[in-house]
């Protein structure tokens, strides 16, 4: 029997859209080994060379004008990607898309970035007969998401239904099944256990993380926060952003036995596991992550845009604060180093009171429920294979 194939396109304009595709294709291996999958990022797979160049471009525009992008955002909202964008696009990035897609010959394309949403809906239109489901990996639904072509979209939250609603998107036809996190992500570990692990003294201990491009914090809240490591454990753990880890790791400041300065690391969610309190740039990846492992946000200047939606919600959600004032940090320093328990009574209630779609595998169980409703079945005895 013919093995099912589920295609996973995603692009590298924030690290959240691949890491959302990764996820659900984890997720799906580990709830149904029946299921064939494969992750592509396709611009850069389609154009190696200028795919990288353009990606430099937009984080070096995020990093020092977020303003430029938030205000690009709002001015775009309620549009799709004209048919001059998706022409461009086509032919400057994805004029091979077709080609790969008869080469694999899936049987369903998750799109979790617009771009390759836009390029698959134009196939469609002209004659591709694949389905084609739409992954919004944030907490607010932008017009490019939207293409008349799509065939279902998974979205996070059912605040994110009503816009693609409003928008004239059958209901039926809107899933609210979470943002996907990486299976890693699913079970509790203890914090103990894991700060043994990863060579970190047994304290209450603040995670403080830049993003997958480790976008530089205030110097102030840097050595604000380095200032309480005689009973406050500090993780940085800055991503990608090399010259600040260089930075910090020769800053006096940052010489203590109880501050740890990281770079780009995979084993996220064992820091998070480690951590009782993160502060973070509110990428809707990330803050998922930190939803499922039930650790409390402090968010800091989120870019305006969907960063902004993101905070919104996890503070709406009592998941989170915004970190917006000083006060904000000194309350949560005065309970990690006086008042622990009450920190750990905080998460408890926390984690009883969190919505369905944040469950960490809700994801992957709706996708495979709607799966198991396609007219092709998933044949048993398949082998997932996720492309590295």
């Amino acid at each position: 029997m013919r093995k099912t194939r589920v295609l996973l396109f995603s692009e590298g304009f924030g690290t959240g859209h691949t890491q959302a595709a990764y996820a659900l294709a984890e997720g799906l291996k580990r709830k149904n080994p029946h299921i064939q999958c494969r992750v592509i990022e396709l611009g850069n797979f389609l154009n190696p060379t200028v795919g990288p160049l353009i990606l430099s471009a937009y984080r070096k525009t995020v990093s020092v004008r977020p303003r430029l992008v938030g205000m690009l955002y709002r001015s775009q909202y309620k549009k799709s990607l004209n048919k001059l964008t998706r022409l461009a696009l086509h032919r400057i990035f994805y004029a091979q898309a077709s080609q790969v897609i008869q080469q694999l010959k899936p049987d369903l394309i998750i799109c979790t970035h617009p771009f390759p949403n836009a390029v698959v809906s134009r196939l469609k239109r002209q004659g591709l007969h694949v389905p084609l489901y739409t992954l919004i990996t944030d907490y607010d639904a932008h017009g490019t998401w939207v293409n008349p072509e799509v065939d279902e979209y998974l979205v996070s939250t059912p605040q994110v239904k009503k816009l693609l609603m409003r928008r004239s998107i059958l209901s039926q036809y809107i899933h609210v099944t979470g943002i996907p996190v990486h299976p890693k992500f699913w079970d509790p570990e203890p914090p103990e256990a894991l700060r043994t692990e990863l060579g970190f003294k047994n304290m209450p201990t603040i995670l403080i993380m830049g993003g997958g491009w480790g976008l530089m914090f205030n110097k102030e809240l840097l050595s604000k926060l380095a200032s309480r490591a005689d009973d406050i454990q500090l993780i940085f753990c800055m991503g990608q952003n090399e010259k600040l880890v260089a930075e910090m790791k020769h800053n006096p400041l940052f010489r203590h036995p109880h501050i740890h300065v990281l770079g780009y690391r995979k084993d996220i969610h064992k820091l998070m596991g480690a951590s009782d309190l993160l502060i973070t740039k509110p990428g809707g990846m990330t803050c998922t992550e930190g939803a499922a492992k039930g650790i409390p946000m402090l968010f800091y200047e989120p870019i305006p845009g969907q960063e902004e939606e993101n905070c919104h919600f996890f503070v709406s959600e009592g998941l989170g604060e915004v970190l917006d004032q000083p006060a904000v940090l000194d309350k949560w320093l005065q309970l990690l180093s006086c008042r622990y328990e009450d920190v750990l009574q905080y998460r408890r209630r926390m984690m009883d009171g969190v919505s369905p779609h944040l469950m960490p595998d809700h994801c992957v169980n709706q996708v495979l429920s709607m799966l198991n409703r396609e007219t092709v079945a998933i044949p048993h005895g398949v082998q997932v294979l996720v492309d590295q």
